[in-house]
C-alpha cells in the first residue's frame, strides 16, 4: 500500500522494538517499544490517509475505519461521561470554561453543562461538529489547531484520542497552549496494561486498526504528561458504559432485542489522567 510508513517509537524515538501478534494485523504492524514499553502501530497508515478518514461523515456510522453506529451508542456514552464529570467536580477540575478534543457528537460537552459555563469542543468529522454544535457553545471542525490562538480554558478533556495521534508530545503541548496556569488536563486513552488487554491477547476490541497507532499503560502516559511539564498527576478512575450488543459483537454472539437497550459498565477498560498546568 502506498499511503503505508514505518516509524520509530513516538515517545522515546527508540529504534528497538519488538513485534507483538506478528501477521495477526497484516499490513499494519503492533510494536512493542523496549525502551519505555509503548506500544503503537508500524507499519501504520500516513497521518494524512487517516486525517481523510476522520473527515469522512461515515466514519461514525460504518465506514471501514470508525464506529458501525455512534449514536446507537449515546445512552451508555452519555452514562460513561456524567459519571467522570462527578468525578471531576470531586477532585476540583470542574468550574469555569471547558474544551474537549475530539468530540464526536458532543454528548459530554451536553453533560458538562452543570459543571462548566462554556463548553467548547473540536472534531475532524463535518457529521460530528454539526451535531455537536447543538450541545456547546461553540465546536470548532479539525483537531487542537482549529482552536483559536490565545483562547484559554480551565480545563480540557481529551477522552479516546490521544490513541490516535502521530505525535503525542506536540499534541499535548499544543493542548498546553490553551490551558489556563494551573487548571487540568484529562487525557483518557484505552489501557494497554489492563487484565483485559492480557486476557483477550490480539483479541481486545481496543486494538482498532488503523486509527489507534498508539498504545498506553499507567506508566507511559504518566511519562508523557510529566515529561510536557505537567505537575500533580493523578490517576482519574473511570469505568466504562459498554452496550450489551457491542460487546456481544466483539464476542461474536448476538443478543436478543429486548436486550439491545441495556449496558454494562465495565472496569479497568481506560487509564485516565488528570495533571495541572504551572501557574509560572
Amino acid at each position: 500500500m502506498s499511503d503505508l510508513e514505518s516509524a520509530t517509537c513516538p515517545l522515546c524515538a527508540s529504534t528497538t522494538a519488538k513485534a507483538l501478534y506478528e501477521g495477526r494485523f497484516a499490513p499494519y504492524g503492533l510494536m512493542s517499544c523496549q525502551a519505555c514499553g509503548l506500544g503503537y502501530l508500524s507499519p501504520r497508515l500516513t497521518e494524512a490517509a487517516m486525517l481523510a478518514h476522520y473527515a469522512n461523515d461515515q466514519y461514525f456510522s460504518g465506514d471501514q475505519h470508525g464506529y458501525n453506529n455512534y449514536a446507537a451508542q449515546a445512552p451508555a456514552l452519555r452514562a460513561t461521561f456524567r459519571r467522570l464529570l462527578q468525578t471531576l467536580a470531586k477532585q476540583g477540575r470542574t468550574g469555569g470554561s471547558l474544551l474537549e478534543i475530539g468530540c464526536g457528537f458532543g454528548y459530554l460537552l451536553h453533560e458538562a453543562q452543570p459543571y462548566f459555563t462554556r463548553r467548547v469542543g473540536t472534531d475532524f468529522s463535518a457529521e460530528a461538529v454539526r451535531t455537536a454544535q447543538t450541545h456547546a457553545d461553540a465546536v470548532y471542525a479539525g483537531g487542537v489547531a482549529a482552536v483559536p490562538s490565545g483562547e484559554l480554558f480551565d480545563c480540557i478533556i481529551a477522552t479516546h484520542v490521544i490513541e490516535h495521534t502521530y505525535h503525542p508530545r506536540e499534541f499535548i503541548r499544543d493542548l498546553l497552549l490553551h490551558l489556563r496556569p494551573g487548571g487540568s488536563l484529562i487525557i483518557a486513552a484505552p489501557d494497554a496494561g489492563s487484565f483485559w488487554r492480557k486476557l483477550m491477547g490480539y483479541r481486545w476490541p481496543s486494538f482498532k486498526l488503523p486509527e489507534h497507532v498508539l498504545y498506553f499503560d499507567q506508566c507511559t502516559l504518566h511519562r508523557l504528561l510529566a515529561e510536557c511539564g505537567l505537575e500533580t498527576l493523578q490517576t482519574v478512575p473511570y469505568p466504562h458504559a459498554f452496550p450489551l450488543p457491542l460487546i456481544a459483537a466483539k464476542l461474536g454472539l448476538t443478543l436478543p432485542a429486548s436486550l439491545g437497550r441495556h449496558a454494562l459498565w465495565l472496569p479497568k477498560t481506560t487509564i485516565a489522567i488528570a495533571g495541572v498546568k504551572p501557574s509560572v
